[in-house]
């Protein structure tokens, strides 16, 4: 039996396909870029919707007109200096950069600034106050708060202060 032209006639009979032509794919040279702009709007969005806490965070404050100075003669005075690199602030009880600096240990510091926030107030000092070079991290002035709170002294003020460099 002869077997249609539109068969390739060396398959079997089990797995016989006919023969398709193939079209030749012409280049148009086009690129459909709607893929590219649907990604670009998303970015956007991704974007815009990110940084809005970031922007909301940032408070431009007005000034004082009502300020009350801390008085040092009655307050408990911690100053917090900045250190080189990744370190952590030296921190110095009393006020100035003058004697040695407490040990670099966090937990030391805690113990040794609550027993000193703890025998000021002993003395009739009722605030404390944090000075604080311009360059000092935060983490480092609120482990210092901290370290106060930790005196557990009841009716005491935290104050806290920047220091600007000379």
């Amino acid at each position: 039996m002869a077997q249609p032209l539109f068969y390739d006639q060396n398959e079997t009979d089990d797995d016989q396909r006919p023969v398709i032509a193939h079209r030749a794919v012409r280049d148009t040279g086009e690129l459909d870029i709607t893929p590219m702009i649907d990604v670009t709007f998303l970015l956007l969005i991704f974007f815009l919707v990110s940084t809005t806490t970031a922007m909301q965070s940032s408070v431009d404050l007005p000034p004082a007109r009502h300020g009350e100075g801390v008085r040092s003669r009655t307050s408990v005075i911690v100053t917090v200096a900045e250190s080189s690199g990744e370190a952590p602030a030296r921190v110095y009880l009393g006020d100035g950069t003058s004697g040695s600096a407490l040990p670099a240990d966090p937990q030391q510091q805690t113990r040794q600034i609550a027993d000193y926030v703890r025998s000021e107030h002993a003395q009739g000092k009722d605030t404390v106050l944090v000075k604080a070079a311009g360059a000092v991290r935060h983490r480092d002035v609120a482990r210092v708060a901290e370290a106060v709170a930790e005196a557990d002294v009841e009716g005491i003020k935290l104050h806290l202060a920047v220091k600007e460099a000379e």
